[in-house]
Parts: structure tokens; sequence; C-alpha cells
């Protein structure tokens, strides 16, 4: 089976959340996903467990502010690379990088002292992709730039 080759960025879009493209690393070394969320807050729809949470999807900028809703698949501990476990809200969602489009979890977590604002994890990689390290944006394009005119 060939497996396309992704570089360790990508520019990834995630339609559920309506966030438009998003830079994201590729890190083999992370068994989960995850984005950068806060003032998350669950509810209850239709006898389900949801969240509602903010999103800053633009990387070195808190500019654009982005609300997002989404069914709660899970809640789990999960480790970070230093070791510290926190609990976070796993989702199940959309991810399209270039003209691939799979399901995947992404937990939910303050990734603002980051440099990049989602991670893609292995779980989310495996069986699809070969990760290039030497190489960025292999399958995708960044986001079209508008400009308003006054």
């Amino acid at each position: 089976m060939n497996k396309e080759i992704i570089g360790w960025r990508e520019w990834v879009e995630l339609p559920e959340l309506s966030l438009g493209k998003i830079k994201a690393k590729i890190d083999t070394g992370a068994r989960s996903s995850s984005i950068h969320a806060y003032d998350i807050e669950e509810f209850t729809r239709n006898n389900e467990t949801w969240v509602r949470f903010t999103i800053h999807p633009d990387q070195h900028s808190d500019e654009r502010v982005v609300g997002c809703e989404a069914r709660v698949k899970d809640y789990r501990s999960i480790t970070d690379s230093g070791g510290h476990k926190s609990m976070r809200y796993i989702v199940e969602t959309e991810f399209r990088i270039g003209n691939d489009s799979f399901l995947a979890e992404l937990s939910l977590f303050n990734r603002s002292s980051m440099l990049f604002r989602m991670l893609i994890g292995r779980t989310a990689l495996k069986g699809r992709y070969v990760v290039d390290p030497a190489r960025s944006y292999c399958l995708s394009t960044p986001p079209e730039v508008t400009t308003s005119e006054e």
C-alpha cells in the first residue's frame, strides 16, 4: 500500500468547527491530536454531552476568535511530553489535509504557551501517511489571503 508523504507541518481544515485552515505540527512522538481551546464549557444536547469552547486558530495571534461546539466522545487523562497528566475533553471531527478527509479524535487543551495551535499525533496519522521531517506542506496549501478595499 502506497502512503502519501506528509511534512512535519501541514495546513489542516476542521470543517465541522468552521475554523478555516489552521497550521498544525505533525508529531509522531504524540499519541493523540490536540487543538488550542479555552473557555471550555460542558452542556447537554439531546441527552448527549457536548462542549462549547473558544479557539484562537492563527499562529502567533490572538486576534481572531472562533467559538465552536462539538459532541464529547470521551473525557480522559492525557500525558504531555513533559510527563504531566491532565484530564481533557476528546471530540471526534473531520480532518482535511489537502485532498484527504478522515475522522479523528482531537483533545481540547490550552496550548497558548506552545508554538503550534494544533498538533496531529500518530493515532490520526496511522496507516495514512509517511512523515518526512525535512519537508513542510507536502499535501496542503496556505489559506487564501483576502484583502478588503476601503
